[in-house]
Parts: C-alpha cells; sequence; structure tokens
C-alpha cells in the first residue's frame, strides 16, 4: 500500500521528452556542421575515440537521474504494516427502492431524490456504526457492502436509479433475504434494516423473510415517502420532461403510497413505520433510535505508519547523475582492445 503526498510535481516529468528532443536536436546540428567543415574519413582521424553509442548513453544516464528526482518531490510513502482498530457500532442495512414509482413528483423533488437525502443525511449522523446498501425493484441488488466508509456510501448511494435494476415490481421479499446476508458480525446484538419505499407493486408476503430477519435478530424498520393522493410517473429525457407514464388503455397512471404494506412489515420486524416526508423529523427519530442502541465493538483492519520514500528515489538520482559526470563521450579502451568487430 502506498501513498502520493503531492502527486502535482508529477507535471514536471515532462521536461524528460523535451531534453531528450533537444539533445536530437543538437546531436542532428552538430552533425550537420561537422560534415560542413570535412568529410566523415577526415574527422574520423581527428577524433578517432569519438563515441555515438557513449553520446545517447550519457543522455539516458542523466535523463533516468533526473526522473528520480522529480519522483521524489512527490514524496512517495509506503504504508508498513496492517493495524487492526477497535470501534464500536452498530449494523445499518438501507434498502432503497428504485422502481419508477419513485419517480414521482407528489413529494419534492420527488420520492427517490427524498429518499437519498434521508439515507444521506442519516449517514452523516453516525459514528462508527457500519452501513450498506441494497436497491430493488423486479430484483435485488447489493449497491454497497457492509462497510465504515460512510464516504463510499454517500457516493454510491447517489448512483441509485432504476436503469440499476432489470426488472420493475418491487421485491420486497428478495431486498430482506439479501440484507440478512449483509451482517456478517455474529457478535453483533444491535442490526437494524431501514426500508425505505412507497409501499407501492408490494405484491409477494414478506411475512417469511421478515421472519428469519427477526430470527436473526434484525429489527426492521420502513421509511414511507410519497403521499396517498399520489402523483403521475414523469418521463423525462435529459432532464427534460416529454410525458407521463400511461397505462394500456392510454391514460396516465397515478401511482400512490400505500402505507399499509410498510406498517406490516414493521410490526412483523419489531421495528417502527416511519412517515419519510418530514425529513428533519424523520432524521432526527432515526438518530435517536441508534443513539440509544447499545455499541458492539468489531475490529477493522487498515493500512498505518506510512514511511517517506522520497530518500530512496534521491539516492537513485544522484548515483545515475555521477555516473553521468563521470562518463565521457569518448570510446571505453577496454571494449576496443576486446576487437570485437576485428577491426585492423
Amino acid at each position: 500500500m502506498y501513498q502520493i503526498e503531492e502527486p502535482t510535481y508529477f507535471i514536471y516529468l515532462i521536461l524528460i521528452p523535451v531534453l531528450f528532443a533537444v539533445f536530437l536536436v543538437v546531436f542532428w546540428w552538430k552533425k550537420r556542421t561537422q560534415k560542413k567543415f570535412a568529410n566523415e574519413l577526415l574527422l574520423n582521424k581527428l577524433s578517432p575515440e569519438k563515441s555515438t553509442f557513449k553520446s545517447f548513453l550519457k543522455i539516458i544516464v542523466f535523463l533516468i537521474g533526473l526522473a528520480f528526482l522529480i519522483v521524489s518531490l512527490t514524496n512517495p510513502k509506503m504504508g508498513t504494516k496492517l493495524e487492526t482498530v477497535k470501534r464500536q457500532g452498530v449494523d445499518i442495512v438501507f434498502a432503497l427502492d428504485v422502481s419508477k414509482s419513485m419517480l414521482a413528483e407528489d413529494i419534492a423533488p420527488n420520492r427517490l431524490a427524498k429518499a437519498k437525502q434521508i439515507i444521506s443525511k442519516i449517514i452523516d449522523k453516525l459514528g462508527s456504526d457500519r452501513i450498506g446498501i441494497i436497491i430493488y425493484a423486479g430484483n435485488a441488488y447489493p449497491l454497497l457492502p457492509i462497510t465504515t466508509d460512510h464516504g463510499a456510501a454517500k457516493m454510491f448511494l447517489q448512483s441509485a436509479n432504476p436503469n440499476m435494476v432489470s426488472s420493475q415490481g418491487t421485491a420486497i421479499n428478495e431486498a430482506i433475504k439479501l440484507a440478512t446476508t449483509y451482517y456478517n458480525n455474529d457478535e453483533q446484538t444491535n442490526r437494524f434494516l431501514f426500508i425505505i419505499s412507497d409501499g407501492e407493486d408490494h405484491q409477494e408476503d414478506a411475512s417469511s423473510a421478515i421472519a428469519q430477519a427477526t430470527k436473526d435478530g434484525i429489527k426492521t424498520y420502513t421509511i414511507a415517502v410519497g403521499t396517498e393522493k399520489g402523483g403521475p410517473i414523469p418521463i423525462k429525457y435529459k432532464g427534460v420532461l416529454e410525458g407521463y407514464k400511461k397505462d394500456s388503455k392510454g391514460e396516465v397512471v397515478i401511482t400512490k403510497m400505500h402505507p399499509e404494506t410498510l406498517q406490516n412489515i414493521a410490526s412483523e420486524g419489531k421495528g417502527k413505520y416511519i412517515v419519510g416526508n418530514k425529513t428533519q423529523e424523520t432524521i432526527d427519530y432515526v438518530e435517536d433510535l441508534l443513539v440509544k442502541a447499545d455499541k458492539s465493538e468489531f475490529e477493522t483492519k487498515q493500512f498505518s505508519d506510512y514511511k517517506d520514500q522520497f530518500q530512496w528515489f534521491i539516492a537513485f538520482g544522484l548515483l545515475f547523475l555521477i555516473a553521468d559526470a563521470l562518463m565521457f563521450e569518448k570510446k571505453t579502451k577496454w571494449i576496443q582492445k576486446l576487437n570485437l568487430f576485428n577491426n585492423k
């Protein structure tokens, strides 16, 4: 594991190809000027030990040394050990309904955006608690495994949309079953599942899934978004409204929030049904709930003790520069003595 403290210094690496290009131009200019002065045979007699290969070798060694010095400016750091950190918290899984009915705008800006806002603000209130996110419509999918990285959770949350799920519907039963696999700490005594949905199209019976979740020590809370009056489902392209979803008869579909289903799930899950249209009230209730919950201690591992490694790059850089300074552009005598090419 490594870190780069000052990556902006990498911009200076552009000097490497620039200097090499300058060298080629100067080399070509020298050759051209020498040919004007005398022919090649006379030049070889005037400077018999001149080596073209050594000229190129010197510039390459110099540029490698310069590259090492530039990299040293970025101050590379290396993680030397994996440290176990003990934390206290609860395990929380959010199951977010991303069916197209969640795009209804009967609450501003729409049901899905309101649900994301609620989850995001709850995450902001958490301490060392672990969180996971599931999305579901016709099927349930893991969006984020359970983790203590709250920043990553918020990033993945913002990407959730109906297009991420292959089929429409509301597979609440599948979402609950998937949620039970998230709680991988057997010693955790407080496990919370928050289902955020409008409750529409929950046709399947979730009783068996809820019973198993409750048996596993999971308390299930439901947060309802939307209104019972309902609203149409907008069809948009690049943010521009093109119309509203219609049924087979050509009539505009009105989607309504169904509290009964969510109330039953919360009741069977030993949790509580919450109306989430008032964001702050919902957040305050969940925060109070989690603050009062007993915190279990768990362990996480992270790289620690990052040590500066720039000195190695400086050392190699200076080594190459010294080698360049000690290297002459003359042919190497011991290689000449070998007479590899049978020259007389």
